[in-house]
């Protein structure tokens, strides 16, 4: 009787729940991370609308606008985005905040979630819950903690959440099927000159991108320089894998921070994750323990890695990745 009572509650609060899904994406294309952060919106039930700020936002509400279970896609389109930059970007989700009275305000766990909502949180004077890894109810939920080493179940009591979700968790939402009404935003009070965009330098890639891709070759410290790199370039192309490395291998500059794959790097779970010359410390499994097959090529046989491998080789990587990539 009661968790019949219970199970009418929770689907009666859900019905006056609304959430504001912010997307992310670089001015030409949707970032699948939206994707997965409007699934998780959808478990928490209610009205979806999402929020494309940006200097060129047609492609990405676009292809949002076909999405199914939305109800709206707000666009606003300024040269005050330049960079999104949180300090830009904030007044606007305080402003559609102020418009429409979201219960709930969602952004992937990313670079740009990550710096924008804390930043909102604080504006609102709510508690920011971050690295939301699954939805139990609209105000519970549950979180990696310790550097994936514990979970933890929260309950917020904010009239406001505001939640970054790990891409890896949610499946992401598809592109079609929906017809979604767009409607511009009003970006008055967005320009500011706390920070002023200048530029960025984005490394290019013929391979798949690190967060997206379904098999990630990733190389640690092991490797011994960035010119040994090239092994694990070669066998990637075979597998039209993305390359990761470990933090260690970024800190002694064998590849720049962009590959960088662990708690303070990229969150990943592809199909095949192989891990080589990669000790596995704490904060490099906490970014892909969640793969679905990990295999570990290491000399030593008592790295920590091997203990979530799922197929581990105690053997000379300088030996054994050029014999694999040769019989790919």
């Amino acid at each position: 009787m009661f968790s019949n009572c219970s199970r009418q509650i929770s689907s009666q609060l859900k019905r006056f729940n609304s959430t504001l899904v912010i997307a992310e994406h670089n001015n030409e294309s949707l970032l699948p991370i939206t994707q997965n952060a409007i699934t998780a919106a959808k478990k928490l039930g209610g009205d979806i609308s999402v929020l494309v700020a940006g200097t060129k936002c047609g492609p990405a509400s676009e292809a949002l606008s076909k999405a199914e279970g939305l109800s709206k896609v707000l666009i606003a389109e300024s040269e005050a985005f330049k960079g999104f930059t949180a300090e830009s970007l904030t007044p606007l989700v305080l402003n559609a905040q102020k418009q429409f009275n979201y219960t709930h305000i969602i952004a992937g766990a990313s670079a740009f979630g990550k710096a924008l909502l804390p930043r909102i949180a604080a504006k609102l004077d709510v508690s920011p819950v971050s690295d939301v890894v699954g939805i139990k109810s609209p105000d519970t939920f549950i979180r990696s903690i310790y550097a994936g080493n514990a979970i933890q179940t929260l309950t917020a009591k904010d009239p406001i959440k505001v939640l970054t979700v790990r891409g890896t968790n949610f499946e992401p939402a598809p592109l079609e099927g929906g017809s979604v009404a767009t409607d511009s935003l009003s970006v008055d009070g967005c320009t500011n000159d706390l920070t002023v965009f200048i530029s960025q330098e984005l490394s290019k890639s013929d391979r798949p991108e690190l967060t997206g891709a379904k098999v990630v070759v990733s190389g640690g410290r092991g490797l011994k320089s960035g010119e040994n790199f090239k092994l694990l370039y070669d066998l990637a192309d075979k597998l039209n894998a993305a390359v990761g490395a470990s933090r260690a291998a970024v800190d002694a500059g064998y590849v720049p921070n962009d590959l960088q794959v662990g708690q303070t790097g990229k969150i990943v779970a592809p199909d095949l994750y192989i891990a080589v010359g990669i000790s596995g410390a704490i904060q490099h499994l906490a970014g892909m323990k969640d793969s679905k097959t990990i295999v570990a090529i290491n000399k030593d046989p008592e790295a920590p890695i091997f203990q979530v491998a799922d197929y581990g080789l105690v053997a000379d990587l300088f030996k054994v990745v050029p014999e694999l990539t040769q019989k790919l």
